[in-house]
């Protein structure tokens, strides 16, 4: 496991520092830490790969699973400068969500790849909601995606940039999240939902031939 994880680590660090990013949006990560909260990211699963690489050495903590799986992404992400909370939503999540709230009350950041650790492929789970929801931060949507790639057969279609590709990352809008109102988890929930499927698709069209977007 050691080597496999120093191996996977390694691959991270040769491809990421070859590819060429576009980001839109990051000045509203900036605006959420200007106003004294912190970020509650959302990303899907199958991107881990580039998000891990954007976002190394931020000390975020990100929750994995407690299965072998998990472990090999616990072990990479901290090469990485990641704290990792082993837990899911289906084994040890609650302790997990306890630790994480701990990390947000001393002002930390956290990620969730919100369709993990089994799917389905983009359906968002309550856990980034729930966080956000008890710690009064709000939760931020994020699309990452890359020109170039292998797409593996997994649940997540998990994608492995091709070196020297262009990738692009879009923040999207922070996502409060109020207590005490009727319905708000779960409304918090659908528009994560929403602003995640907006994200993915505007991201994986982002070369089309005659795209007009703005950077």
């Amino acid at each position: 496991m050691q080597v496999v994880s120093w191996l996977g680590w390694c691959t991270i660090g040769l491809i990421g520092r070859t590819l060429r990013w576009d980001v839109v949006g990051w000045e509203k990560l900036e605006a959420v830490h200007g106003a004294g909260k912190s970020w509650v990211l959302a990303f899907w699963h199958g991107r881990l790969f580039l998000a891990s690489w954007y976002f190394r050495g931020r000390g975020i903590a990100v929750m994995t699973s407690r299965n072998r799986d998990g472990e090999y992404i616990a072990r990479v992400i901290r090469r990485l400068g990641y704290t990792a909370v082993r837990g899911s939503s289906s084994a040890g999540g609650h302790g997990a969500a306890r630790e994480m709230l701990r990390i947000l009350g001393r002002g930390g950041d956290v990620g969730f790849a919100i369709d993990g650790p089994r799917g389905p492929r983009y359906v968002a789970k309550a856990g980034a909601a729930y966080l956000g929801w008890k710690s009064g931060n709000p939760v931020i949507p994020f699309g990452i995606s890359v020109e170039r790639k292998w797409t593996l057969p997994s649940w997540d279609g998990f994608q492995v940039p091709k070196p020297f590709s262009r990738a692009v990352l879009l923040i999207g809008d922070p996502i409060p999240v109020e207590r005490g109102r009727g319905g708000e988890l779960e409304d918090c929930q659908a528009r994560i939902q929403q602003s995640l499927d907006e994200l993915r698709v505007r991201g994986d069209g982002w070369w089309a031939v005659g795209r007009r977007l703005e950077k």
